[in-house]
């Protein structure tokens, strides 16, 4: 006997864990680009004095991507990561000011 109220969950659930395990590759992938961005956003800072801002604002976005692949793959949402969601805006910086440059290449520092 066939019992096909089950039918739909079972076949949601097996697509489910595919696409739970597409996302663990791009968490991986994100994860050793985070990892980069981390190493270049040190030596920017020790280089000129303050970090870059669009590294900064990339590297936030980047962290909240990985943290909505955790909350779906956690089952703690439904709602799938990029490219099936907007990418995560970035939030305004808590740290340091980013390093500015004038118009005229004159650097100001913070």
């Amino acid at each position: 006997m066939n019992d096909t109220k089950n039918a739909p969950k079972y076949e949601s659930l097996v697509l489910r864990v595919l696409w739970m395990l597409v996302f663990l590759l791009v968490w991986q992938v994100a994860q050793l680009v985070l990892g980069g961005l981390v190493l270049v956003q040190l030596i920017y800072r020790v280089v000129y004095g303050a970090p870059n801002g669009g590294l900064m604002n990339f590297g936030d976005s980047l962290s909240l991507y990985l943290a909505q692949i955790g909350r779906f793959g956690s089952f703690h949402t439904e709602q799938k990561p990029w490219p099936f969601a907007d990418w995560p805006a970035p939030r305004a910086p808590e740290g340091e000011a980013p390093y500015a440059q004038t118009a005229k290449g004159e650097e100001t520092k913070p």
